[in-house]
């Protein structure tokens, strides 16, 4: 070959290279006008945009917990029980119905402040229960000065960024006045932990990006850096240094920001400021909160933000489409020429081999590329001619290995589920049901069902008609490692039963509990695996109409003619990291008194509007609308209750529910 003669390749290198620097030249001029022009819309269009989005994302829940707490404020309970503040009786009345509140809160914390007193109140989830007062606030003390400035102002509600210094916690405090007859007799609402707030509303992953809250005054309430917060400014304290406008180094600037803000307020809608922050060029998008009487602020660093979205990309994409077009166009007619009549020979030979005729000539050599090409596929057709017996061969061989497997999977598949449905014939043999149909009769129902085919929940019945123990028990999982931990804790519970008796079910709770960790501590367990379990147990003794209750991090509920009485038990599980202390609750019985037990799995279960669980309120709200009924029909409400709420949500837990109904002769 003529050493001047170009190859194949040198050519469509060449043809692309020219098609390349014809489309390439415009094309570049004309994306940089275009992102030039649209850089500043896209970017106001994607601040102003992420800053409305985030005010919905903030006030739903913060509002929602804001109505509970002005809810909670106002209850009868808590103006019973400040204006007689020693009276045990009314003390503990308001705590029972605040703990209901704190299951629906989000941050599950409530407090109470007694404005005649000083007496400070509070309970939540990382603190021990308490119904008496953490601290006395003190009008000469600084740090409690927030208190005595909110009581000469607190409109209608305050909602203040303020470290606790006496808790050792800093929150978001939710404030509403206690009034009653125009008197204010204290303060009470929800605190949201600050970090977890700021993680939820605040926390962004978006570069460029920072969000923040400001009240009325500029006083910072929120900012991805702990250290800007103002915390306390909006009841008074001193934090003059930490505004947004303190962080604008112009007069121009603050005077723009103070029209901004006051045009936000107006209108409700989210006013664009561009800025100087920390040194660079950012634009701030404002939105006002009137509920929360706060700002949502959204600086945006134009030049490291991610401004422009993909469908804005469109028009962009379509001028260098054309641009592609063109060029494609130019790359065509030259490789038409150039490689592709003369390979259309070899194509229609290549053609033939494909389709299995390797009988077929091939171009007459040549001393170029396509003359190599022709040669190399006179050696593939034969080496195809040999291999293609080969691999027939291995095929039919794999697909008879295939076939082997599949029937091996289907038959361990079916020793799984056999195994799996024998597992719940065992476990439903443990069961008390008919024993518990002979004694009680149509006076009580069942619920039991597992998540899976076997579960974690169970329920056990010791006695005979004059006095007996019910138990429920909810093992931690579900499924078969949950199935298996119900037969140790049933063989725990018969033995301690047996030990103790019925009429003493806390001596019950303590010995199982001290079996179990007796039986596990010598198991070298994953850390993973959770061993504990929540139970009830309810002893009555029909004859002298009394009752005795323990639970385990499960409430008995009793329903008689005053309405729905909750019975709490201790709040620690069976076997648990610390052992708890159970103690018996005495009851003494109405008549008539039916009385519920629930493992959680009924009360959290996923559904209505918000997918969250109805809890304690909606299973105390069904037990009255229904109360009516036998207990068999209340079993079948009960059921269609949950059914109703949980609607399209799949069920979360093992789900097990017991109830009795006594009638105690005269």
């Amino acid at each position: 070959m003529n050493r001047w003669t170009l190859g194949l390749r040198s050519k469509a290198m060449l043809a692309l290279l020219l098609a390349s620097l014809i489309a390439l030249v415009p094309a570049a001029f004309m994306g940089t006008q275009v992102v030039a022009s649209v850089q500043d819309y896209f970017g106001q269009a994607y601040a102003r945009n992420l800053t409305d989005l985030s005010r919905q994302r903030i006030q739903s829940p913060i509002l929602m917990d804001l109505v509970l707490s002005e809810r909670l404020a106002s209850t009868q309970l808590l103006l019973d029980w400040l204006q007689d503040e020693e009276n045990p009786e009314k003390q503990a009345a308001f705590f029972r119905e605040a703990e209901g509140y704190a299951t629906a809160l989000r941050g599950q914390t409530y407090f109470a402040i007694s404005a005649q007193s000083g007496n400070y109140y509070f309970n939540d989830p990382q603190t021990a229960y308490s119904e008496g007062p953490r601290y006395q606030l003190n009008p000469d003390d600084p740090n409690d000065a927030w208190f005595f400035n909110l009581l000469d102002d607190i409109g209608e509600y305050n909602i203040n960024v303020n470290p606790d210094v006496q808790l050792g916690t800093t929150r978001v405090w939710l404030n509403l006045p206690i009034r009653l007859n125009g008197d204010l007799l204290g303060i009470a609402g929800t605190g949201l932990d600050l970090t977890a707030f700021l993680r939820d509303f605040i926390a962004t992953n978006e570069p460029g990006v920072t969000p923040m809250i400001i009240d009325q005054q500029g006083f910072v309430q929120a900012h991805p850096n702990p250290e800007l917060i103002a915390f306390g400014s909006s009841v008074g304290l001193d934090t003059s240094n930490k505004t947004l406008q303190a962080m604008l180094s112009t007069d121009e600037a603050r005077m723009a920001l103070e029209s901004a803000l006051t045009n936000s307020r107006a209108q409700e809608n989210v006013e664009l400021l561009p800025v100087v922050l920390d040194g660079h060029s950012q634009l701030l998008a404002i939105a006002y909160m009137p509920e929360l009487r706060w700002y949502l602020v959204t600086a945006v660093d134009l030049s490291v933000a991610q401004t422009i979205s993909g469908s804005w990309w469109v028009s962009i994409v379509i001028g260098f489409g054309v641009m592609l077009v063109l060029l494609l166009i130019i790359i065509a007619v030259a490789v038409e020429r150039l490689l592709i009549h003369p390979l259309s020979h070899l194509q229609a030979s290549a053609t033939q081999i494909t389709q299995g005729n390797y009988n077929v000539a091939l171009p007459k050599a040549r001393n170029d590329e396509i003359g190599d090409l022709s040669r190399a596929f006179g050696a593939m057709v034969k080496r195809v001619q040999d291999h293609t017996a080969e691999l027939e061969a291995r095929v039919q061989q794999r697909t008879q290995e295939l076939e082997n497997s599949n029937r091996e999977i289907a038959q361990f598949n079916k020793m799984v589920n056999d195994s799996i449905d024998y597992a719940s014939l065992i476990q439903q043999a443990i069961l008390p049901f008919a024993k518990l149909n002979a004694v009680l009769g149509e006076q009580q129902f069942v619920l039991w069902q597992p998540r899976d085919v076997v579960g974690g929940d169970f329920y056990f019945f010791h006695g005979d008609q004059d006095a007996y123990l019910i138990g429920l028990v909810d093992c931690a999982g579900h499924g078969v490692p949950g199935a298996l931990m119900t037969m140790l804790a049933r063989a725990a519970f018969d033995q301690a039963v047996r030990d103790d008796g019925i009429d003493d079910p806390a001596a019950v709770l303590h010995d199982t509990d001290e079996a179990l960790r007796n039986m596990l501590q010598d198991l070298d367990l994953p850390r993973a695996l959770a061993t504990n379990m929540d139970a009830g147990l309810l002893y009555v003794n029909v004859k002298e109409k009394a009752a005795r209750y323990a639970g385990a991090k499960i409430q008995l509920y009793m329903h008689s003619a005053q309405g729905v009485e909750e019975i709490k038990g201790a709040r620690r599980a069976l076997v648990a990291r610390k052992p708890g202390d159970y103690a018996n609750t005495d009851i003494q019985l109405p008549n008539p008194a039916t009385f519920y037990l629930t493992s959680d799995g009924y009360l959290d279960q996923a559904g209505g509007d918000l997918g969250y669980g109805m809890g304690s309120s909606g299973f105390k709200d069904i037990i009255a609308q229904h109360s009516h009924l036998s207990l068999p029909e209340q079993g079948q409400a009960v059921l269609d209750a949950l059914s109703a709420y949980q609607g399209d949500y799949p069920q979360r837990d093992d789900i097990c529910v017991l109830g009795i109904r006594l009638k105690t002769a005269d």
